[in-house]
């Protein structure tokens, strides 16, 4: 789930919690969940389910699971407030970029839902979202899906201790414009860990080697938002449900991430990492 905007500081290090192997381990178990809740998805998003549907049976295996989700009763993150957000998951169809809630409408053939979740478990924090189709799909929306999903790729390979912020943000950037498509510029990848949005919160564009320099500990949910046409987005009248101005359709990936002294550790993969077990 990405916050509205970026804080603006002039310390960036400022607030930033690296986390000890314990609180890594707490984070993959509500990683996990996260994880089996976006693979059942692929099987659940089907023609003719709606998108309410989805959230119910998100919000009952979360909670049988131990978890609490992490995003319904979340207070309003726009500057002059608004309601909390009614839901367990994001629901966003084609143009709805973000923060999409789940109602009565019926996914239809051709659609593409992104489908953002995330979960609380024993007070740590993970977060992920996925983009399907729903059925047969145009080629063009295929190969959205696929650049959004190489672009977090891309910016997972860069998420090393002794790189730099600037180096996620700019493979995130590369990726996805030289693919003629355009990353969302207000909408950000975040910290996550005791909290649903920590620092640092950074937009997916930058410079390599720029930024905050990465260090083992630290915990991030990096979320390329990826839309087809212009980058400009409203928000409805809802508070929450973000759109693009121009009604092009929209993609969105996201894993918490974990920096190590070595490779990075995803915490919402579905398959475990060795080293949490050690």
């Amino acid at each position: 789930m990405s916050p509205w905007a970026v804080p603006r500081t002039r310390r960036p290090a400022e607030g930033i919690r690296l986390k000890t192997w314990q609180e890594i381990r707490m984070m993959r178990e509500a990683g996990r969940i996260v994880a089996e809740v976006l693979e059942a998805m692929r099987t659940l998003v089907q023609p003719g389910v709606t998108t309410a549907e989805l959230d119910r049976w998100a919000e009952d295996y979360i909670r049988r699971r131990g978890g609490i989700p992490a995003f319904k009763g979340y207070p309003s993150m726009k500057d002059e407030g608004g309601p909390p957000y009614p839901a367990t998951l994001c629901t966003s169809v084609n143009h709805v970029l973000v923060h999409g809630i789940p109602g009565p409408y019926r996914l239809r053939e051709g659609d593409i839902i992104s489908i953002d979740v995330g979960v609380n478990f024993r007070g740590y924090f993970a977060d992920g979202a996925i983009t399907l189709p729903v059925g047969e799909i145009s080629p063009e929306a295929r190969r959205l899906i696929e650049v959004t999903q190489a672009a977090l790729w891309a910016a997972i390979a860069q998420a090393r201790a002794g790189r730099r912020l600037g180096d996620i943000q700019w493979a995130i950037q590369h990726t996805v414009e030289s693919q003629g498509f355009q990353v969302a510029r207000e909408f950000v990848s975040h910290g996550v860990g005791r909290a649903l949005h920590e620092a640092p919160s950074f937009v997916n564009r930058g410079r390599p080697g720029r930024g905050l320099p990465l260090r083992p500990g630290m915990t991030l949910a990096i979320e390329p938002m990826v839309i087809m046409g212009d980058w400009r987005t409203r928000i409805l009248e809802d508070g929450w449900t973000v759109v693009t101005l121009d009604g092009s359709l929209t993609a969105h990936f996201e894993h918490t991430v974990a920096i190590t002294e070595g490779d990075p550790i995803i915490l919402t993969a579905l398959e475990d990492d060795p080293r949490l077990a050690s």
